[in-house]
């Protein structure tokens, strides 16, 4: 029985679009990324879909940088003694249930009190996954995390998120996370400044939609000039993956990676 949610935050919101993209995904006989928990997901919450229907390049998107980060990770576990992955801004993800090494590494996940309290509802914690209620610009959660394994080595993954903050913020983010896991890694995706700097500009899936693109960047090392203890390990392309579903504007465009950064890219950093 599907059951209707309501979202305080227009932001908190926006977590059912990549939910819905994954499922669409799943549901193909060729898809990029197997996710069956999505899929029941989305059957189990009553909405309006349809909208996000005419996306296509979010569509694409959204499973490509699933599958990116999901690698990161997995490469990340199979190289440390004691690793942590920890999912801030976390919304309905399945990560933890995508990837088959989640034994081998304790998970938590991280997000306001109103979407935690929904995946608790919908997704109960499983015993390898932690589920942390707070504000990202927090700092007790690092905190906590830090004290609670003192040796453990700890990649974060921030995805769909830091564009709905202002670079103010994002840049404190950063500093704050450097500060507490050295020798860990930081994965992240953002908007570039066209979708920043523009009111008329937005990812087709926030085309309607009240939720707002505050901060871009195009080049991956001016997060280094920010914080120094943040060295680049990749940055890249969207299209540069499976480049025939993005069709032809797609392809056209990531032949252009300059023109590509101005609207978004996939960043990974080592915190030294």
């Amino acid at each position: 029985m599907k059951k209707k949610y309501e979202f305080k935050s227009v932001v908190a919101e926006t977590l059912l679009i990549p939910l819905y993209m994954r499922a669409k995904e799943s549901r193909r006989k060729d898809a990029i990324l197997r996710d069956r928990q999505a899929e029941q997901l989305v059957e189990s919450i009553e909405y309006d879909y349809s909208k996000f229907d005419g996306a296509k390049l979010s569509a694409i998107g959204c499973v490509v940088r699933g599958l990116y980060f999901d690698n990161a990770i997995r490469r990340f576990i199979a190289t440390r003694k004691n690793p942590i992955v920890v999912n801030v801004g976390c919304g309905l993800d399945t990560r933890y249930q995508r990837i088959e090494e989640h034994d081998k590494a304790i998970f938590y996940e991280m997000d306001l009190p109103e979407v935690i309290d929904l995946r608790r509802d919908l997704l109960p914690e499983p015993a390898g996954d932690h589920y942390i209620a707070g504000s990202l610009l927090e700092t007790q959660w690092m905190d906590d995390l830090r004290k609670k394994h003192p040796e453990a080595e700890f990649i974060i993954v921030i995805e769909g998120v830091l564009m709905y903050f202002y670079e103010k913020q994002v840049r404190q983010l950063l500093t704050r996370l450097a500060d507490r896991f050295s020798g860990g890694e930081v994965w992240f995706d953002v908007c570039g400044p066209m979708m920043a700097n523009s009111k008329y500009i937005k990812t087709d899936s926030l085309r309607g939609h009240e939720a707002q693109i505050r901060s871009g960047l195009k080049d991956g090392h001016e997060v280094e000039n920010w914080e120094p203890r943040l060295q680049l390990i990749d940055q890249t392309l969207y299209q540069k993956f499976f480049p025939k579903r993005w069709g032809l504007g797609g392809r056209l465009m990531g032949l252009f990676p300059g023109i590509c950064k101005k609207f978004s890219s996939l960043l990974g950093y080592k915190i030294k």
